[in-house]
C-alpha cells in the first residue's frame, strides 16, 4: 500500500439510521476486500489475547445527498489498479441474495441509479480531490 493512501465512506444522510449503518458496513467490507492491507493483521495483548484489527487508517464517514453521490461516483470512475470504488446502489436493498445482485447488475446503468453510499480508497490526492468539500456525517 502506498504511504500516501487514504479512504473515505460517503453516505446519504437522508437514509434512516439503520440503513446508514448497513450501507457504511457493507462498503467497508468492500474496501477491505479491495485492499486487504487495510486490516489483514492481528494484535496480541500482554495476556496473549489475539484480535483482528479493524483498520490501520482513519475511516471518515462523510455525507452527500443522492445527486451529489451520483456525480461523485461518475467523477471517481473509471477504476484504476491503485484505487477502490465501492458503490452501494439503492436497488441492492431489494435483493436479498447476492446472486440476484450479481445477475441484475450488468443490466443496470449506475449513472441512472440512486446511490446510497460510496467508498473510495487510493492515493491521498485523488481521495481528497473527490471528498475535500464533503462534511462529516453527524
Amino acid at each position: 500500500m502506498l504511504p500516501d493512501f487514504r479512504l473515505a465512506i460517503v453516505v446519504n444522510p437522508n437514509l434512516p439510521l439503520g440503513l446508514i449503518a448497513n450501507t457504511a458496513a457493507a462498503i467497508a467490507i468492500g474496501l477491505g476486500a479491495g485492499f486487504p492491507a487495510l486490516a489483514a493483521r492481528q494484535l496480541t495483548d500482554r495476556e496473549e489475547r489475539t484480535i483482528d484489527i479493524s483498520s490501520n487508517l482513519p475511516v471518515p464517514v462523510l455525507q452527500a445527498d443522492a445527486e451529489a453521490m451520483a456525480a461523485l461516483l461518475l467523477k471517481a470512475l473509471p477504476r484504476q489498479a491503485d484505487r477502490a470504488i465501492v458503490p452501494f446502489p439503492a436497488f441492492a436493498r431489494s435483493l436479498h441474495d447476492y446472486r440476484e445482485y450479481e445477475a441484475t447488475f450488468p443490466s443496470r446503468d449506475l449513472a441512472g441509479e440512486t446511490i446510497d453510499g460510496l467508498g473510495i480508497a487510493g492515493p491521498s490526492k485523488w481521495v481528497k480531490s473527490l471528498t475535500g468539500s464533503l462534511k462529516l456525517l453527524r
